[in-house]
């Protein structure tokens, strides 16, 4: 199973994302646009792993407080359409705090710098520097572990597990 550690979005964050995005469908932008039911912030890809359980181990001893999450533009990586995400101690802390848990107990994951980003459109064409970002902000108060999956295809996030912080 293809596994991530994810902060999942409340519903004003979502509704302002999607809003933002048929504004950009509107703008004739492009590309495959992630289902409102999938949008969430990754705080670390693991990728495939056989079993959730030394995952779900790792992360029950991470220590991190709720934190705010804080809308911040929009940018790209190359093709890839994405929502800025305002950075904070609290964030960054969850962020590491979770890699480094999962690192100690053998766990691979991304090791790439975190940027904090909500994935939008992806294979993006067009302009999208016209259409105003979406705003919003909410309290953190759980980190998730999601399971990735294709079904008639199109990719599913399902949460498998979650920690109250």
């Amino acid at each position: 199973m293809r596994l991530f550690v994810a902060v999942q979005l409340s519903e004003e964050i979502k509704k302002s994302i999607t809003d933002t995005m048929h504004g950009l469908k509107k703008q004739g932008v492009g590309g495959s646009y992630a289902p409102k039911q999938n949008l969430h912030l990754t705080l670390a890809f693991i990728g495939e792993a056989e079993d959730a359980a030394p995952v779900k181990k790792a992360l029950a001893g991470v220590a991190c407080k709720p934190f705010k999450l804080s809308l911040d533009g929009m940018g790209t990586f190359e093709d890839l359409l994405w929502v800025g995400v305002k950075g904070n101690q609290g964030l960054s802390g969850a962020a590491k705090g979770v890699r480094d848990a999962l690192l100690a107990a053998g766990i691979p994951c991304d090791g790439k710098k975190f940027k904090p980003h909500i994935t939008i459109v992806r294979r993006m064409t067009g302009n999208w520097k016209s259409v105003p970002a979406p705003k919003g902000e909410m309290m953190v108060k759980k980190i998730s572990l999601m399971k990735s999956t294709f079904k008639d295809g199109k990719t599913v996030y399902t949460e498998v597990w979650a920690r109250e912080l």
